[in-house]
């Protein structure tokens, strides 16, 4: 079975279209709340992976769009929980915002935490992020089927941001395809991970293309297949071939977006919409996308939660879990 979750192709400027087409002022559809001067964006993950990138991004979008400063803290521990923990306390509060991605959904299926993705309100997904097999320079795979015929011959460390984050599941859906078992070394953050990559401490890594960009236009490390269902049109991948194209049948995104706290009220979470629906028509949201090699496809409010619980099915039903 082919575990794909968003199968639309790997290009953004016909999805960039869609996501201009809405969006009035925040003002007169959120009965004229106001956040206030000061406003907090939680990290769950720690400075320098693809989720610190995507608060940060999300950040100054919603800075020039609402006129408020954003502060972003990052809130790093237990892959993630702690952070989703934190701004579960937050309930009610509507200054304060959270970058979210995969692991709002995969820590409550596999850990013993305290919410779920209903504790909170979902205001934009900005778009889908696939992964990448990534080696160092000097590593003898020239291919991701050089990575399983390895780890079915031997032991091969694999580096992963937490034991729920994307590259944990898409390494799992490996396994499962390729009946192999990868000796997994964990981290906090991408950033960590690409660090070891870099140190020769593990053998191979799963990364989101925008947390690697620089280390693969630097031939420091290379890219050996991509877990999409397509290949990707940005240059620096063109030639990285799909994990289909090598047998393995794994597609999987991660989500990127971002949440209030559960509670708010109605003309709280107008508000925030209406903003990111602005925040998708800028430049700054445009660059994001393309500089984290991304699948720009939006989705707000009720959109982005009826989105959550198909990704929920699909994520619990690829780990094998119901």
């Amino acid at each position: 079975m082919k575990h794909t979750v968003v199968t639309t192709a790997l290009t953004v400027g016909t999805v960039l279209a869609l996501t201009a087409c809405s969006g009035a002022s925040g003002t007169a559809s959120s009965g004229g709340f106001d956040p206030g001067n000061r406003v907090t964006m939680t990290v769950p993950f720690a400075a320098g992976g693809g989720s610190d990138l995507s608060g940060r991004a999300i950040a100054e979008g919603l800075k020039e769009v609402t006129g408020s400063t954003v502060t972003v803290s990052n809130l790093e521990g237990g892959s993630g929980a702690v952070g989703y923990s934190t701004f579960l306390g937050y309930e009610g509060k509507s200054d304060q915002l959270l970058a979210t991605e995969t692991a709002m959904m995969a820590l409550p299926a596999v850990q013993d935490v305290e919410f779920t993705y209903e504790d909170f309100t979902p205001i934009m997904k900005l778009g889908d992020d696939y992964t990448i097999i990534t080696v160092a320079e000097d590593s003898p795979f020239t291919s991701c089927t050089d990575v399983v015929e390895a780890t079915r011959a031997g032991k091969v460390v694999a580096a992963v941001s937490g034991a729920t984050s994307l590259d944990s599941i898409v390494f799992s859906l490996l396994e499962q395809d390729q009946d192999i078992t990868f000796d997994r070394i964990p981290y906090e953050s991408g950033g960590e991970v690409v660090a070891a990559l870099l140190g020769g401490h593990v053998d191979v890594a799963s990364l989101n293309p925008g947390e690697v960009t620089g280390q693969l236009e630097s031939g420091d490390l290379r890219a050996l297949c991509a877990l999409a269902p397509e290949r990707y049109d940005y240059p620096l991948l063109a030639d990285v071939p799909t994990g289909l194209e090598e047998g393995i049948d794994v597609a999987f995104a991660q989500f990127r977006g971002f949440i209030a706290p559960g509670g708010i009220s109605e003309e709280a979470m107008q508000y925030w919409v209406d903003m990111a629906k602005e925040y998708a028509q800028t430049d700054g949201y445009r660059q994001y996308i393309e500089d984290n090699y991304m699948q720009a496809d939006a989705a707000y409010g009720v959109d982005f939660t009826a989105y959550l619980a198909d990704y929920d099915a699909d994520l619990k039903a690829g780990l094998g879990l119901g």
